[in-house]
Parts: C-alpha cells; structure tokens; sequence
C-alpha cells in the first residue's frame, strides 16, 4: 500500500468530506507513491520523534498537528532558516514521509482526539449530553456550535485537588496549572482539549458553555490568561464553586494519537503501527 493510498483509506473512514484545498491535512514530507512498511502514530512530528521513528523502522508518521510550526504548515517564510533545513534533512535521510491528520480527526463521524481522551483517563462512561446543564439549551445561533463543542462529563464526586493529583499521575505531568479552590467539591466537568479552550473563533464561547452547562471545572489545552481563566478566576474569588486544570495542548491531545493505532488496523492490511508519544514540550525549573 502506497502513502497516498492510505491517506485516502483514513479519510474515507472518519467520514468527513473536505476538498483539499480547505484543510491543512496535507502530506508534508515524503513520496506520495512510497510503499508504507510501518506507521507511526504522533501529536507533533518533532525532530526526537523523527528521530525515534527512524529507529524503529517507521517510514511514514501520522502527525495530529504541524511539522512546520505554523498552524497551514507553510514552508515558504522558512525556507533558508537552519532549523527547517536541517529538519528537512533529518527527515529525508531517513526517508520518511509525514501526513498531518488533524481536521478529518475532528470532524469525522467521531473527533478520534476526544475517543482517545476517553480510553486513556477512564472516562468512557462519564460523558454526557450537551444540554443537561440546570441553565438549559442554548437559545441562539450558537445551538448547533454548543451541542459539538467540547465533551462534558458527570465523574464521581472528588476535590479539585484530587482531580488534579490524577491528572498528574495518569498524563506523566510534573506540574498543573490550576484556577480556584484545592478544597472544591467536583462533578460536572468540561473538557476543551487543544485549542478548543480558546472558543473556536469565538474566545466567550467556553464561559458560555460554562454557566450554561452548570460546569464546575473546566480541564482544557491551551488558554488565553484574560478569557476562560479570567471568568474561572472570578468566579472562585466571587465564593463561586469554579476551577481549571491547564493540561496543556499535547498531552491533552495526544492520547487521541495513542488510541489511533487501533483505529488504524481495519484499513492498513496489516501494515504494523506504533505510537510515539510527542511528549510534554516543556521542562520547569
């Protein structure tokens, strides 16, 4: 099976239809016509991952999000600098070719990211419907936008601090950063993982989910300090029972990547894949 095949068997399953030049799911390394010998599933292609799949034998990564550190992967602005050429070489020598899968993941028949999540914190069970929230259905144009925003959960009733302590030990993380009261009682939970905490074109939108959605704490990606954690922050100085754990962009997302090996197996013929986790980007002193 060639790269290019494959490409075309994973979108076909998720579901989604979206005409090339709309996503950035594109190949961004590599020989479309390469025969595919063994697949690396990752959240970001970085040089220790190429290098790690090198050594495994991979000669194609799947990758969640960019190689070339900008959300549409453009490669014209970098094209003399020393640490894309240098990449670029690593990544040929070994010949490799990487596939970003980030938008048909998504907004497939099911956001694989989310079902990754799920498998890896036990959650499978704890989810539930938009909408249940004591503050009702939206009752605007964000009605189809809320309903597919995000995943919210009822989990056993546990302590903000707690809550944080298992997110420590089961994502491998040093540090969390968290918003509100240690001592809170928590059960309804929200998680925005990547970039979902920033709105999705809209930066209200998970305040909105928040009141509307009666969320005690909310577990997201990345953040914008005077948004989400701004209202959360408020909200707990105000005696409200509000919180937030910064888990980060990849290891919130990076558990979707994990569980894609499986995904994988009824289109690749029995092309063996790994998982190679991207690991948390950053170190703390």
């Amino acid at each position: 099976m060639t790269v290019q095949e494959l490409i075309d068997r994973i979108k076909e399953k998720t579901g989604a239809c979206i005409p090339d030049e709309a996503t950035c799911d594109q190949l961004m390394a590599g020989n479309p016509d390469m025969e595919v010998k063994k697949i690396g599933c990752t959240f970001m292609a970085t040089v220790d991952v190429i290098r790690e799949a090198a050594a495994q034998g991979v000669n194609m990564i799947i990758t969640h999000e960019p190689t070339w550190f900008t959300g549409k992967d453009d490669t014209d602005w970098v094209s003399g600098d020393a640490v894309y050429l240098e990449k670029k070489k690593l990544i040929e020598d070994a010949q490799i070719a990487i596939w970003r899968f980030h938008d048909h993941m998504h907004i497939g028949k099911t956001d694989e990211i989310y079902t990754g999540f799920d498998r890896e914190f036990g959650w499978e069970t704890c989810r539930v419907a938009q909408g249940e929230g004591v503050h009702g259905e939206p009752g605007d144009q964000e009605d189809e936008m809320m309903k597919h925003f995000g995943a919210i959960y009822r989990i056993p009733k546990t302590t903000l601090e707690a809550l944080c302590r298992f997110f420590k030990e089961k994502a491998g993380m040093d540090v969390i950063q968290i918003v509100g009261n240690p001592e809170m009682q928590v059960e309804r939970v929200s998680v925005l993982v990547g970039g979902g905490s920033l709105g999705l074109g809209r930066e209200e939108r998970p305040m909105i989910q928040m009141f509307r959605e009666n969320i005690d704490v909310v577990i997201c990606g990345d953040i914008t300090e005077w948004t989400l954690p701004a209202y959360v922050r408020d909200a707990s100085m105000l005696g409200m029972n509000k919180g937030m754990l910064v888990l980060g962009h990849e290891r919130s997302e990076e558990w979707g990547m994990k569980y894609l090996v499986d995904w994988l197996k009824p289109v690749t013929e029995g092309i063996p894949a790994v998982f190679l986790d991207a690991g948390e980007p950053f170190t703390y002193l």
